[in-house]
């Protein structure tokens, strides 16, 4: 056993895990979740997190093995059979880091000014070291935050993302006339920036938005290392924006679509290499990124010291981080998304729900205009009839996947309407047809539709909480923003009025 004797950030365990060879990794982890919680990540031996059928074998042992067998930890770092790599790997995983270093000269001449926090968690003496390897000046430190405070007394919720959690850390970039707010969840996994603009207010980017700028630096940074942009690969998951597909089909990179979570992104990374694609990026919306291949898994220590590197760099050209992203935006179309979540404590009112944007209320006579799609059951012999909404905020859909029942449908709209005035099912689905590309699980909710203004939603369920939650996205190829902005709240309405009916459920 490879044992870290001390408190460090979640993504050394899966770098040692690929380091050493080792046949799993276990990180005790409640992340960014409520003081009260806690957990742990299990990685495989491919250094990523585990994902089915292996969870379903794990929790089997944990029922047959629910009494733990000792509890005493004296000895266990004196044991023969345990070997302390606390600094072993430590130091291996920040000379790891240094592949990512562009110019230390250039780096440690910056004037930029940068405040962090780690929350009350264990990143600062992490980020203090990955600075160093790039040539970066110290940071700004929340002195009120720097310590581990399981407590997490200053934050109602130790999450980045949470409306004012960085506001101490703002506070203090205001009185030091710091340009940036970095900071990392509790077990530094994660990365969440704020930049000040020209007009002293603060920049708080969305995960989709820094997603962007560290793809668009990462290839910059393979391309000046000569790496054929063939053999590039990229991932990000379904509930994260479609411009990272965008930039990849411009660019001619290859790009991967992932269930959410990193156990998707990076699984399906580390099977690209294998194909001989260089595993260059991976992120999720929920401010996760992975910008380099020694970890296969969200890492918010190397995504610190290459963010600021690049930011760095844009400033001694008199550029802030938001002026790179307007440069995306011009070259790859704006995109927007807007998303949250309802509390529906109610399994069987939130399953409901679902049953209603997918079969409709049973009456056919709703009010809204529905699909009417013969499907034949994965068994055979019996059928369903599909009665998806044909529009979402008057927008017509064009696209529809159901990865709770297994259907995947593209032109929605042409089907429907080829067929109309014919009489009879719009579209008959025979055992193996629209089968979708990404993995089906008839244990959780989730439906995604795009409609034909250039909008995708995701709706589906949490693994952990009460929630149902939402992934919008508008988009302009053109960067017309106004009317962006118009179809993403027109399409927010129409989530909670039209497809989830909030009011009439309580939600």
């Amino acid at each position: 056993v490879y044992l870290y004797t001390t408190v460090g950030p979640t993504p050394l365990v899966p770098f040692a895990v690929k380091r050493l060879g080792a046949a799993c990794g276990v990180m005790i982890t409640a992340s960014h979740n409520p003081k009260q919680d806690n957990g742990y990540k299990l990685y495989w031996e491919n250094g990523a997190q585990i994902r089915p059928p292996l969870d379903e074998g794990v929790s089997q042992c944990i029922r047959e093995n629910s009494v733990p067998v000792n509890w005493d930890t004296q000895g266990v770092e004196s044991d023969p059979g345990v070997t302390n790599v606390t600094e072993s790997m430590t130091k291996a995983y920040f000379d790891a880091a240094q592949s990512l270093v562009a110019d230390r000269g250039l780096n440690a001449a910056t004037s930029l000014r940068y405040v962090y926090t780690p929350m009350h968690g264990v990143g600062a003496p992490f980020a203090a070291r990955v600075l160093e390897i790039f040539g970066l000046p110290p940071y700004i430190p929340v002195q009120e935050q720097l310590q581990t405070d399981p407590d997490f007394s200053t934050v109602a919720f130790p999450n980045p993302e949470e409306k004012g959690a960085l506001d101490m850390a703002m506070a203090v970039a205001d009185r030091e006339n710091a340009q940036l707010v970095l900071a990392n969840d509790p077990d530094a996994d994660r990365f969440a920036v704020a930049e000040r603009q020209a007009d002293g207010s603060w920049l708080m980017f969305t995960g989709d938005q820094l997603g962007t700028i560290f793809a668009a630096a990462v290839l910059e940074a393979y391309r000046h290392n000569g790496i054929a942009d063939s053999k590039i690969a990229m991932a990000n998951s379904t509930a994260s924006s479609r411009m990272l597909g965008v930039l990849a089909r411009k660019e001619g990179i290859h790009c991967a679509e992932t269930l959410t979570g990193f156990k998707w992104i990076a699984n399906e990374l580390e099977s690209l290499s294998k194909q001989g694609y260089r595993a260059a990026f991976g992120y999720e919306e929920a401010i996760g990124y992975m910008v380099s291949d020694t970890v296969l898994d969200k890492d918010g220590v190397t995504a610190l010291g290459f963010f600021v590197q690049l930011a760095s760099r844009l400033h001694a050209q008199q550029l802030r981080i938001s002026d790179y992203l307007e440069t995306q935006y011009a070259r790859y179309g704006y995109f927007e998304s807007a998303n949250s979540y309802f509390i529906s404590p109610d399994q069987r009112k939130t399953g409901e729900i679902f049953s209603r944007i997918r079969y409709g209320d049973g009456s056919n006579n709703d009010g809204i205009s529905r699909t009417s799609f013969v499907r034949t059951s994965a068994q055979g012999g019996a059928t369903e009839v599909l009665r998806y909404p044909l529009t979402i905020g008057g927008f017509p859909v064009s696209y529809i996947r159901d990865l709770t029942i297994g259907v995947e449908i593209p032109d929605v709209d042409k089907i429907c309407a080829a067929s109309s005035g014919a009489g009879g099912p719009q579209l008959v689905i025979a055992k193996g047809q629209y089968e979708p590309t990404l993995p089906v699980s008839s244990s959780s909710q989730m439906i995604t539709f795009e409609t034909r203004n250039g909008s995708r939603l995701t709706l589906r369920t949490s693994g952990t909480e009460p929630k149902l939650k939402y992934y919008l996205e508008a988009s302009n190829s053109e960067n017309d923003r106004a009317l962006a902005a118009r179809d993403l709240e027109a399409m927010t309405r129409a989530i909670a009025d039209e497809l989830v009916q909030a009011s009439k459920n309580g939600l």
